[in-house]
C-alpha cells in the first residue's frame, strides 16, 4: 500500500510537470506566431513567404497536439485521483503512464525540432 501511494505521488508529479511544460510550449507557439506575423511585412521573397505559411500551419498543428496531450494528462490525473488501491500497480495505471510518457517524449523532440527550424528561418529571412 505504501509503495503504491509513493508510485502514485511520483506519477502525479510527472503529469503536473508535463502539464506545465505543455502550457509553456503553447504560449511559446503564440510568441512564434506573433514573430511570423511581424515577418510577413518584411519578406518579399515568395519562397520565404511560402515557408512562413508552412510554419503557421505547423504551429496550428502543434497547438492542437498540445491540447490533446493536456487533455490526456487531465484524464490520467482523474484516473489517479480515483484509483483503486487494491489494483496492482503493474496493471492499467503503469501501462497508461508508459504510453503517455512515450508520447510526451516524441512530442518534445518534435517541438524542439520545429523551434530550431523556425529560429533558423528567422535568421535566414530577417
Amino acid at each position: 500500500m505504501h509503495s503504491k501511494v509513493m508510485y502514485l505521488s511520483d506519477l502525479k508529479f510527472n503529469i503536473e510537470t508535463w502539464k506545465r511544460e505543455l502550457r509553456f510550449h503553447f504560449n511559446e507557439m503564440d510568441t512564434f506566431q506573433e514573430k511570423l506575423e511581424e515577418a510577413v511585412a518584411r519578406i518579399d521573397d515568395p519562397i520565404a513567404l511560402k515557408k512562413l505559411e508552412v510554419f503557421q500551419n505547423r504551429i496550428m498543428i502543434e497547438k492542437d497536439a498540445i491540447s490533446k496531450l493536456l487533455h490526456r494528462c487531465r484524464n490520467k490525473m482523474a484516473n489517479i485521483n480515483n484509483v483503486d488501491f487494491n489494483e496492482n500497480i503493474d496493471g492499467r495505471l503503469q501501462n497508461e503512464q508508459h504510453t503517455l510518457k512515450e508520447d510526451m517524449r516524441t512530442y518534445i523532440n518534435l517541438h524542439y525540432d520545429l523551434k530550431e527550424e523556425m529560429m533558423d528561418y528567422f535568421l535566414e529571412v530577417l
